[in-house]
């Protein structure tokens, strides 16, 4: 299944492993992006929320 690399394998299987690791990172990333603002913006939902204290 795998073609012969000769002498660029190890060059071509770490560059796949590094492109496979920056895409995962970059995945990780957005993902807990997006669980932050979630988070900010129920906050910031809640507090318009509150009704005004007549005084």
């Amino acid at each position: 299944m795998m073609p012969d690399l000769g002498k660029y394998a190890d060059a071509v299987l770490g560059s796949y492993a590094v492109s496979l690791g920056l895409i995962a990172a970059l995945v990780g990333f957005s993902l807990w992006q997006g669980v932050r603002m979630r988070r900010a913006l129920a906050v910031a939902e809640a507090r318009t929320k509150k009704e005004p204290v007549d005084g």
